[in-house]
């Protein structure tokens, strides 16, 4: 709570938005997210493994490096070469990649190659797959009404909607 008295005093300064405001719009949002069973119930919610790999696939450096080592292993000298950064940022980076599981590194003499693990991007596949077979189906639904449409266009229009708007006109 210290947080959001935190931003809503700022912004009363400025005149912008009210406590009261503030409060609604987030006791509003728990609402969503417990009704669209976004809440952390387990049943519909993603594994915390899921959001590590999501978040840690959000930055396009890690996904460029995901990439790479799809091609197989290298070490983290190998992995600088393509980017304008310094081995340590990219060290980070691998890290991130190292909590989420999606990289491992092993070791060869004094060489430390890093290798894409595959178990979680087959998590991450998997629980997008069914959003995948959702939209899908939805856009079978939106082609079989638009075909639907199509073919009402073609038909010729009744006489008695022209006699109406002829009529409608008249008068």
């Amino acid at each position: 709570m210290l947080g959001l008295k935190a931003v809503s005093v700022k912004k009363m300064k400025k005149g912008k938005t009210s406590l009261d405001t503030l409060l609604i719009s987030n006791v509003y949002n728990q609402k969503v997210i417990k009704l669209m069973s976004y809440a952390n119930s387990g049943k519909t919610h993603a594994k915390p493994e899921l959001d590590a790999i999501f978040a840690a696939l959000a930055d396009p450096t890690r996904r460029a490096i995901v990439a790479r080592l799809a091609e197989g292993e290298a070490s983290v000298a190998e992995l600088v070469e393509p980017f304008e950064m310094s081995q340590p940022a990219i060290s980070k980076h691998l890290k991130v990649l190292e909590r989420a599981g999606l990289v491992s590194r092993g070791r060869d003499a004094q060489r430390r190659p890093c290798r894409l693990e595959a178990q979680p991007l087959a998590q991450a596949n998997e629980w997008l797959e069914r959003y995948r077979e959702a939209w899908e189906q939805n856009f079978a639904r939106l082609d079989l009404l638009l075909e639907e449409l199509k073919a009402e266009e073609g038909r010729p229009k009744t006489v008695k909607t022209r006699q109406k708007r002829r009529s409608h006109r008249k008068n």
